[in-house]
C-alpha cells in the first residue's frame, strides 16, 4: 500500500513534466535564434542607432541652415507701408507726399524669404562633432560586447540544460539499481536472511532517489526558462539539448590580458570623448564667424512674388564674457575627462585581476576534473563488488546502500566539475576575446 501511495505521489509530480514534448535544439541554433530575437541585443542595437542620430546631428557644424517662410501682413503705419511698397516695387513720385506719406491707405504685402547660414569658423562645434563621433564608436563597441556576453550566457545555460539531463540519468540509473536491490532484499527477507529493518533502509534509499529525482527534473524545466528568455521566445517550451555534457579539453597555453577587448576600447572611445569635449569648452572662448543670406518675393497677392531682392554677409561673433559660466562649464569637463582616465585604468585593473582569478578557477577545475574522474571509478567498482556479494548473501545491506549512495554521489560530482571546468574554459575565452 505504501508503495502504491509512493509511486501515485511520484506520477502527480511528474506528469506535467512528461505531458510537455521536448524540443531538441542545438547550441548552434540556440545563438542564432538568441541573436535574432534576445532583448538585450536589441536594445543594445537602440542604443546604437541614437548615438548615430546625436552624431548626425553634429552635421550642422558644416552644412547649411535653410528656411523658407511665407508672411501677408496689412498696415497703415507710415514705415511699413512705405517699406512695403518699395518692396513690391511699386513705389511712384505721388506716394512722396508729406499727407500720404503720414497718413497712408491700408496696404497689402505678401513676402516669400529663402534663409539660408553657412557656419565657416566654428571650433568649439566641430570638437564637439568629434565627441560624438568617439560616443558612437563606445556604443558600438559596447553593443559588440553585449553580443559576447550573451553567446557566454547561452553556453552557460545550455551546459546548465546537459548537467541537469546528466542529472536525471544518473538518479534514473540509481532508481532501477536501489529497485533492483528493494526486490532482492524482500526476498532474503522473505527467506529469512535479512530482518525488516534491513528492508526499511533500502525503501529509504529509494525514497531518496526519487526525492532528488524530483528536484533534478525541476532543474531541466528552470534551464529550459531561462533558454527561452535569452531566445526572446515567450512560450517557455521544454529543451532537450541535442548533445550530452562531455569534458572540453583544456588549453595548453596561458591566457593573456588585452587592451584590444571590446568593453576596454569602449571605455577608451568614452574617455576620447570626455575629452573632445573639454576641448570644445576651451574653445568656446574663441570667436565664431557664420555666412547669412536672405533671398525675398514681394507682391500685394499671395504667393505672387512679382518683386525680389536678395542680400547675403558674413558675422564675426565673440561672446566675451559669459560671467563665469564658462569657466565652470571648462572645469567641470576637465574633472569628468580625468574621471574617465582613473576609470579606464581601474577597469584595466579590475580586468586583470579577473582574468587571474579565471586562470585558476580553470586550473583548479582541470585539477579536480581527474581527481573526481579517479573517485567515481573507484566508486564504481566498490559498488560491482559490494552488488556482487550482496546477491550472495556475503555482504551487509548498509555496506551495500553506502556503496550504492556513493557511486551517484561521484557520478554528479563528476558531471557537475565537468560543468564547471567547461564554463571556466567558456569565461577565459570571453575575458580574452579581442
Amino acid at each position: 500500500m505504501k508503495q502504491f501511495l509512493s509511486l501515485l505521489f511520484l506520477f502527480a509530480i511528474f506528469l506535467p513534466l512528461q505531458a510537455q514534448e521536448a524540443t531538441l535544439i542545438s547550441k548552434d541554433e540556440l545563438v542564432t535564434r538568441a541573436r535574432e530575437n534576445n532583448a538585450s541585443l536589441k536594445i543594445a542595437h537602440q542604443d546604437v542607432m541614437a548615438a548615430q542620430a546625436d552624431y548626425r546631428q553634429t552635421n550642422a557644424i558644416l552644412l547649411p541652415t535653410i528656411g523658407l517662410t511665407h508672411t501677408g501682413i496689412a498696415t497703415t503705419n507710415p514705415l511699413l507701408a512705405f517699406g512695403s511698397k518699395l518692396n513690391q516695387a511699386i513705389l511712384t513720385p505721388g506716394d512722396f507726399d508729406p499727407t500720404l506719406l503720414n497718413d497712408p491707405r491700408q496696404i497689402e504685402d505678401y513676402a516669400t524669404r529663402i534663409q539660408i547660414q553657412q557656419p565657416l569658423v566654428n571650433l568649439d562645434g566641430l570638437f564637439q562633432r568629434k565627441a560624438a563621433k568617439a560616443k558612437l564608436s563606445a556604443t558600438t563597441l559596447q553593443s559588440e560586447r553585449t553580443q559576447q556576453y550573451l553567446e557566454l550566457e547561452l553556453d552557460k545555460a545550455y551546459m546548465e540544460l546537459q548537467l541537469a539531463y546528466r542529472t536525471v540519468a544518473v538518479l534514473e540509473k540509481a532508481r532501477e539499481t536501489a529497485s533492483e536491490n528493494l526486490r532482492i532484499a524482500g526476498n532474503s527477507f522473505e527467506k529469512g536472511y535479512l530482518q525488516k529493518s534491513d528492508v526499511l533502509a533500502v525503501e529509504v534509499r529509494l525514497t531518496e532517489i526519487e526525492n532528488q529525482l524530483q528536484y533534478a527534473k525541476s532543474n531541466i524545466l528552470n534551464a529550459s526558462n531561462q533558454l527561452s528568455v535569452l531566445m526572446g521566445e515567450p512560450d517557455f517550451a521544454l529543451y532537450q539539448p541535442s548533445d550530452s555534457l562531455t569534458t572540453r579539453t583544456t588549453q595548453s597555453y596561458e591566457p593573456t590580458f588585452s587592451e584590444s577587448r571590446a568593453d576596454i576600447m569602449a571605455m577608451a572611445s568614452a574617455s576620447s570623448a570626455y575629452h573632445q569635449l573639454h576641448r570644445a569648452d576651451i574653445m568656446s572662448f574663441l570667436p565664431r564667424l557664420n555666412a547669412f543670406g536672405t533671398y525675398e518675393l514681394h507682391d500685394d497677392t499671395a504667393f505672387a512674388g512679382a518683386a525680389d531682392g536678395y542680400y547675403f554677409g558674413a558675422e564675426l561673433s565673440w561672446n566675451i564674457l559669459e560671467g563665469s559660466k564658462r569657466f565652470g562649464k571648462a572645469q567641470k569637463s576637465k574633472a569628468e575627462y580625468e574621471r574617465s582616465k582613473l576609470e579606464l585604468e581601474q577597469y584595466k585593473a579590475q580586468s586583470q585581476v579577473e582574468l587571474n582569478r579565471a586562470n585558476r578557477m580553470l586550473q583548479d577545475a582541470a585539477n579536480n576534473l581527474k581527481l573526481t574522474a579517479l573517485a567515481l571509478e573507484q566508486a564504481k567498482e566498490s559498488l560491482r563488488i559490494r552488488s556482487n556479494r550482496f546477491e550472495q548473501g556475503l555482504e551487509k545491506t548498509t555496506d551495500l546502500l553506502f556503496a550504492e549512495t556513493q557511486y551517484a554521489q561521484k557520478q554528479l560530482e563528476y558531471y557537475s566539475t565537468v560543468y564547471r571546468h567547461n564554463y571556466a574554459m567558456a569565461y577565459v575565452h570571453f575575458l580574452t576575446l579581442e
